[in-house]
């Protein structure tokens, strides 16, 4: 079932069942009532990322709070996507964006990543689950993705699952074509790592190339800002050997 967009929708980490009574945070009663003009009657959507999608009515309206009553499940749980995304935090604007944009092409769990060129060492966690939930929010995605506490590349590639593929994006690649890269790779569970603006170091590229069960893959003749990066290389990632075949 697809999502309705006609429909205001709102992540609340309650249980959803029928007839729940719920609660909305300040800022959300805040865009529902001055912002969208809702009044008692009027219908949302809802989820918390486990129960499936719920039609739910408002049923009190206050200033620091909105009560909701859910009716009627709009769609099932559905389970998250197996797509790590491996990232080098960029600064706040920029980070917001990527983050946002990996939720909605299909990211299922969220890792920052410390290189020797990352320019944000400590990006704060509930930042960008906060972007997690708006992304969410806004492209009818139930199952939400998690989002991981920072680790340096080396240890991340320590405890790495054997059976993960990972796709790094290599600015040195020897050809443009990021399909020819990825034609050799079957059905395994895969991941993604994008550097950051300064690209991965000499040493860091040399190790990441020496193990097995790395693929790096080029994006195109042009220089890509880390951003814009990480949203062709999901898109080429999801096309080719992910959820859009």
């Amino acid at each position: 079932m697809r999502a309705n967009y006609k429909l205001q929708r709102l992540f609340i980490d309650s249980a959803l069942v029928p007839g729940a009574e719920l609660e909305t945070g300040r800022e959300q009663a805040h865009y529902l009532i001055n912002v969208l003009r809702m009044r008692v009657g009027d219908e949302v959507l809802v989820f918390n990322g486990r129960d499936g999608e719920w039609h739910a009515e408002l049923v009190e309206a206050g200033r620091k709070t909105v009560r909701l009553r859910t009716t009627k499940q709009a769609r099932p749980q559905t389970p998250l996507p197996d797509l790590l995304y491996c990232f080098a935090p960029l600064k706040k604007g920029r980070l917001d964006y990527l983050v946002q944009k990996a939720v909605e092409m299909g990211a299922g769990r969220l890792q920052p990543v410390l290189t020797q060129h990352t320019q944000v060492s400590k990006p704060g966690t509930q930042r960008l689950e906060a972007n997690v939930m708006e992304a969410a929010e806004q492209c009818g995605i139930l199952a939400v993705p998690e989002v991981l506490e920072p680790v340096k590349l080396d240890r991340l590639l320590a405890g790495w699952e054997a059976d993960r593929r990972l796709i790094f994006c290599d600015e040195d690649a020897a050809t443009n074509n990021p399909m020819q890269a990825l034609s050799g790779i079957g059905e395994t569970k895969l991941a993604l790592l994008v550097g950051p603006e300064g690209g991965f170091s000499d040493d860091e590229r040399a190790q990441l190339r020496a193990l097995p069960f790395v693929t790096p893959i080029p994006l195109g003749p042009r220089i890509l800002r880390a951003d814009t990066a990480a949203v062709a290389a999901l898109a080429v990632i999801q096309a080719s050997v992910g959820d859009w075949e």
